[in-house]
């Protein structure tokens, strides 16, 4: 059974999210344009875990049934993930699972103090050498021009070519397609992943200071199949702390499944 209910995150912004089960909590957060809606992956993760976890997936600020509050920052991402853990935990240790920049977004939070015991990362989209061209300088500026000028579509379109590498014929075959006006609808949240992922995909190493205070266990996963530069992130990230243990799992293409996150999430809890 599933719960689906939400909490006030200190700017007042409302957060929904869906909970199953009870023990020891793991929340996940999704990467850039994802939510519970798109993400049905996470729900039958949360269903192979319940018998002993408390699972909760939430939609971050802007997308699916949550508010959203003008001006962004980051450290609000923070404090909706704080809230959650404050309502859910009952003083239990917590892990966060994040996919992709969600696991920079996880990264970020526990640097800023936010209470984790465990992270679980799934590809940290991090670019720390030259397997592939680095985001622009001016990405985020791009993106908030883009929306500010009315031109979802376009923010869309950027993001797929230059984060996520996407041909640019590919993006413009999508224009037309059903699903495109839903990612048009959370446009304006891509810029919120391009500022947690900050410098990470400028190309070079990874700062020392850049997650100087994450002392927990952390797990890297990426998939066996996946694209060069992403595994090579996830091993960056790996190497650049000191507490964390990379794993390739089998899965392409910047995914896995339920069948193998789950059993991936409950031994890396088991062992920490």
């Amino acid at each position: 059974m599933s719960e689906n209910t939400t909490v006030t995150s200190a700017d007042g912004t409302t957060i929904a999210y869906t909970a199953w089960g009870d023990g020891d909590p793991i929340i996940i957060i999704d990467g850039a344009t994802a939510y519970r809606a798109t993400t049905p992956e996470n729900a039958a993760t949360a269903e192979l875990l319940a018998d002993r976890f408390r699972v909760v997936h939430y939609d971050r600020r802007g997308r699916g049934e949550s508010g959203d509050t003008a001006p962004y920052a980051v450290e609000r991402e923070f404090e909706d993930l704080a809230a959650i853990i404050a309502e859910v935990t009952a003083r239990r240790p917590v892990t966060v699972f994040g996919w992709s920049s969600g696991a920079l977004l996880a990264l970020n939070a526990a640097q800023a103090g936010v209470p984790i015991a465990r992270l679980a990362l799934f590809e940290p989209p991090v670019i720390a050498d030259g397997s592939r061209p680095p985001l622009p300088a001016d990405y985020v500026a791009q993106l908030d021009t883009a929306v500010a000028d009315g031109r979802p579509g376009d923010a869309v379109a950027l993001f797929m070519t230059e984060a996520a590498g996407m041909p640019g014929e590919m993006v413009d075959g999508m224009r037309g397609t059903d699903f495109w006006p839903s990612l048009e609808a959370i446009a304006p949240t891509i810029a919120y992943d391009g500022r947690q992922v900050g410098d990470t995909m400028s190309g070079q190493p990874l700062r020392a200071d850049l997650w100087d205070r994450v002392d927990m266990p952390v797990l890297v996963m990426h998939g066996t199949g996946t694209w060069p530069h992403l595994s090579a992130g996830a091993q960056a990230v790996a190497e650049h702390l000191p507490t964390a243990t990379l794993r390739p799992v089998p899965g392409e293409n910047h995914s896995t499944t339920a069948d193998v996150l789950a059993p991936a999430l409950r031994g890396f809890i088991e062992e920490n």
